[in-house]
């Protein structure tokens, strides 16, 4: 199917509220899946949706920027997410919608919750045997007394409401039923994927592989930590200086001999996490 008939995702954002990533997603999501291969007008979003706190992960500025950079050629955009920023996801997937050439999706791992819907963005979706898709309701965290959760949830039903049309409009599938499996948390695999519509061919095998260099333990506790520490509400500033204090030297610095690397990040964690909450 064409993108142009896909529906655009109105966004609006609410203070304090945050969007979030699935336990489950993050559970079932391998970081060192990717394309075999790459070429100039490719997009690799193989993060969770949202700027970490190194300044990386997917974000609209950075898609927005690369599709100016390819300019009015075909895009092919490599995907392996957890979900993460639901509302950064609505508007990646605005700006693959309005690309004005052909965009391919290649769902080379997991595309989960916001990673899903912009995997729906595509002329063409392709995804990996081994690949899922997970869509489910908007995942967030808020505070507040129960008339401010009232309210929050009022303000997310149309939000559920945008993904089952993108959906809808991918698979044709009865609207009725995709609501009750976004409320159900719905993990599909690549040929029932096919099969329901969400993609439309399988990838060959010697299309995805695992990079040795993301499989590094340190580079994958830290990933782990920063993931952990934004569901707990800490800024990037503060995330980056506290896995500072525990590594003892510079966030995203590779452990140096005598020095706490990827088993003591790992360890520390959860007494780490336990004290942000009286910072």
């Amino acid at each position: 199917m064409g993108k142009r008939n896909l529906p655009k995702a109105n966004i609006t954002t609410r203070p304090g509220v945050r969007s979030d990533i699935a336990a489950d997603a993050l559970a079932r999501w391998s970081p060192d899946v990717r394309a075999a291969a790459d070429d100039g007008a490719t997009i690799s979003i193989l993060d969770p949706i949202g700027a970490d706190m190194w300044g990386d992960g997917a974000t609209a500025k950075r898609i927005s920027a690369a599709l100016r950079a390819i300019g009015d050629r075909p895009v092919t955009v490599n995907v392996n997410s957890p979900g993460g920023d639901y509302f950064e996801g609505l508007a990646i997937y605005n700006l693959l919608r309005e690309h004005s050439a052909a965009v391919t999706i290649n769902i080379v791992g997991l595309a989960a919750s916001a990673a899903s819907v912009i995997a729906m963005a595509g002329d063409e979706v392709r995804i990996g045997r081994a690949g899922f898709l997970m869509i489910h309701n908007a995942w967030v965290m808020a505070a507040g007394d129960r008339h401010a959760f009232a309210e929050v949830a009022e303000w997310l039903a149309p939000f559920d409401a945008v993904a089952v049309d993108i959906y809808h409009a991918r698979t044709g599938l009865d609207r009725a039923d995709l609501a009750a499996m976004l409320d159900a948390e719905t993990f599909i695999g690549g040929e029932k994927a096919i099969a329901m519509g969400f993609a439309d061919a399988l990838l060959s095998a010697d299309a995805v592989a695992v990079d040795p260099e993301g499989s590094a333990p340190a580079a994958r506790a830290e990933k782990k930590f920063d993931i952990m520490a934004r569901s707990m509400g800490l800024t990037n500033s503060a995330r980056r200086e506290l896995l500072a204090d525990l590594k003892g030297g510079k966030p995203g610095a590779a452990a140096d001999e005598g020095k706490p690397g990827a088993a003591d990040i790992e360890n520390g964690l959860k007494d780490l996490l336990a004290r942000v909450k009286s910072l």
